[in-house]
């Protein structure tokens, strides 16, 4: 069984600059992103369109010890559902009509650095069970493909809709919400 260790680092001390506003709101927000940026732990970023959930997932990213790394967004929305799994996960030459190449996928282009996963909620329930495994294992197997392949990868997802309500009426997975 592999296990991941979880790195405890710390945050850079002028983290999370593109953030504007000296409120005591915006403070607790700076703090609580200097302290989860410390860990590797997945974070689901929740808030109305346009309140700046992407650029609060950057600052977690920027404070973070992967800010070398890739910093990966993904609107999740915005892909077709007969996409999502190839371009989170890749495929191989060959394995639908239309993929002439090998294709890495962008769980693989985050690799030591941090996926985006935006509009979360937005992600078709029959794919859910795919992005629960990659979270849980760490893995990607790309479409066609039988090699698993190890990843290190944060992950911050982000949605405006309510979940617990998605959860109650089946749309949204309860075990990938936790």
């Amino acid at each position: 069984v592999l296990k991941r260790l979880v790195r405890i680092g710390t945050s850079k001390p002028n983290c999370g600059s593109p953030l504007v506003g000296d409120s005591a709101a915006m403070r607790e927000l700076r703090a609580q992103i200097r302290n989860v940026a410390t860990t590797d732990a997945a974070v689901m970023i929740v808030g109305e369109s346009g309140t700046g959930k992407e650029l609060v997932a950057k600052a977690v990213h920027d404070c973070s010890y992967r800010t070398a790394e890739d910093f990966v967004p993904v609107n999740m929305a915005a892909l077709p559902e007969s996409l999502v799994e190839s371009v989170l996960f890749g495929h191989e030459q060959g394995s639908f009509t239309g993929a002439g190449k090998r294709q890495p996928g962008l769980c693989q282009q985050a690799h030591n650095g941090t996926l985006f996963l935006d509009e979360i909620g937005e992600m078709h329930r029959d794919l859910q069970p795919k992005l629960l495994r990659f979270l849980q294992e760490h893995t990607v197997q790309r479409v066609g493909s039988t090699r698993v392949e190890e990843l290190d990868v944060r992950v911050i997802s982000a949605t405006n809709r309510d979940l617990d309500q998605m959860i109650h009426s089946g749309g949204f997975r309860e075990d990938l919400y936790f």
